[in-house]
């Protein structure tokens, strides 16, 4: 076991010593991108740190995302430049340094019809434009983010042979960046930290946060705790008020389709369609390492209480079929979604449309001195783990996770180079090799977990032993991402279910 594994064993360990009263530099409340990446942030810059999740690592907003790594395009269009700035900078650092190998270059097509004006073309482009500004301004390397330019009609067909053609003139053709899973940045955000000494505790439930100290209910024992910590940091998302009184968010929710490549007619490129009567709001169609595609993104406020699992209405699925299918050759029908999600934004609460408020975050100090933070995006994510640790003002040097790699990332050059299938490196980087030789030890762990599945026993083995999973739902909804795909999910479980019974108690696989 490495310094970076997180597992039962672990977990036990460290949940012991929590008990017996160590007493820590910050107490971090919520297992999601924010609180990961705030216990690396902390942990990197030499504090002792322990991290308290509900549920499981990634088991809220964080893994409902887009899973694009954006440069702010849509701020910068609201005039926002500030915060266009800070996400092309984290995008470049996630890219480069950070996680190269979860992250991807995306090709992003906008069609260009005869409906589509020439002001309207003007618009787009001299936002592309002022966007690639803002990623040399950055530094993020041309190689990683090529310039955006005009492509002809059998270009734009090429990248996405499902366009409709009639009235299809050319495309705009740009570049963004995407993650190959959102709740894998998660977990190496987690694992990361924990090779820097902090104590990750999935399945311990705060009840109660004041300044410096927490009460959690370990949810497997139910043992009760007192957490002690010279700061408490709030970072449960949508869920925050219920922790905090004094925090006041206006959740919004973005709802996601899933559709089976063939029927999207997208290859490579992701395709973005405009929406009609809006000036800067886009559905897109976002091809997927797996074949899948996504279609999102709606952005409406959701009220009253939050619920575990968001889900999606129908009114959410007739919208982005609609408007989907007007740039298509072949409509898309509800007969095409093979699977559904949603996320809510934690956004602070304020006037206007939930699709008009500040996507900014924001460090608050409540009354009795808990740190939250809301707000935000997951690109920025690092950025709000600093601010979040400045704010605490614990003697500690800066922040330095901007030239910190996660687990398993390498510069891209090096990444070409990991024997293991691409498809391994794409989701685990230089571990690649250590995931495919469990298969190699263990043929019967090379084979798929069910006919059609690119994901293997071996996979499932390595989540129980070096990412924290603790039962047959973590491997499928936030290890795997097999849950996206309900027919995916029950098709695996029998077999992930029985892997992960043997792997918890160590015995050896079945072959």
């Amino acid at each position: 076991m490495t310094p970076a594994s997180l597992n039962a064993a672990r977990r036990e360990a460290d949940l012991a010593r929590v008990a017996g009263g160590e007493r820590f530099d910050l107490a971090v409340v919520g297992g999601g991108v924010t609180g990961a990446g705030i216990a690396l942030d902390a942990a990197a810059r030499g504090l002792s740190v322990v991290l308290l999740e509900a549920d499981d690592l990634a088991f809220g907003t964080s893994r409902w995302s887009s899973k694009l790594v954006h440069g702010g395009l849509r701020y910068l269009a609201k005039g926002d430049f500030a915060l266009a700035h800070e996400s092309a900078v984290e995008r470049g650092i996630m890219m480069t340094v950070t996680a190269p190998h979860l992250t991807r270059t995306l090709p992003q097509l906008f069609p260009l019809h005869t409906t589509t004006s020439r002001a309207q073309q003007g618009v787009i482009a001299a936002g592309l434009q002022a966007g690639d500004v803002l990623r040399r301004v950055t530094r993020t390397p041309g190689r990683v983010l090529p310039r955006p330019r005009t492509i002809t009609r059998h270009e734009a067909l090429a990248l996405a042979p499902g366009l409709r053609r009639n009235g299809l003139r050319g495309a705009l053709l740009s570049f963004d960046g995407a993650l190959t899973d959102d709740a894998r940045l998660v977990v190496a955000l987690a694992r990361t930290a924990a090779s820097h000494g902090a104590r990750i505790l999935t399945r311990v439930r705060a009840t109660k946060l004041l300044a410096d100290r927490v009460q959690a209910t370990d949810e497997l024992s139910g043992q009760t705790l007192e957490v002690q910590a010279r700061q408490v940091i709030n970072a449960t998302g949508v869920w925050a008020g219920e922790l905090v009184d004094s925090v006041r968010l206006r959740p919004s929710r973005g709802s996601h389709l899933i559709l089976r490549g063939a029927a999207a007619g997208t290859s490579v490129s992701s395709v973005m369609i405009g929406v009609p009567g809006e000036t800067n709001r886009f559905v897109f169609l976002l091809p997927q390492p797996d074949g899948n595609v996504y279609l999102g993104l709606t952005d409406e406020p959701v009220d009253g209480p939050v619920p575990a699992v968001p889900t999606v209405p129908e009114s959410d699925v007739d919208f982005l079929l609609e408007v989907a299918s007007s740039a298509l050759a072949r409509r898309l029908t509800t007969d095409d979604v093979i699977g559904r999600f949603a996320g809510l934004r934690p956004l602070v609460s304020g006037g206007g449309r939930s699709a008009d408020l500040s996507r900014k975050h924001a460090v608050l100090r409540s009354p009795d001195g808990v740190l939250t933070v809301v707000g935000g995006k997951l690109t920025t994510y690092r950025r709000m783990a600093a601010d979040a640790v400045d704010a605490a003002g614990l003697p500690a040097g800066p922040s330095t996770t901007d030239k910190l790699p996660l687990v398993g990332a390498a510069p891209r050059a090096r990444l070409s180079t990991v024997d293991a299938p691409r498809r391994l490196i794409l989701k685990y980087g230089t571990e690649a090799p250590r995931i495919a030789a469990i298969g190699e030890l263990d043929p019967a762990l090379a084979e798929p977990v069910f006919d059609g599945s690119e994901i293997t026993g071996a996979e499932v083995v390595w989540a129980v032993r070096h990412e924290g999973a603790l039962d047959v739902d973590d491997v499928l909804e936030r290890r795997t991402r097999l849950g996206l795909v309900p027919a995916d999910a029950a098709a695996a479980r029998e077999r992930v279910a029985d892997l992960v019974d043997r792997s918890l108690r160590g015995l050896p696989t079945p072959t």
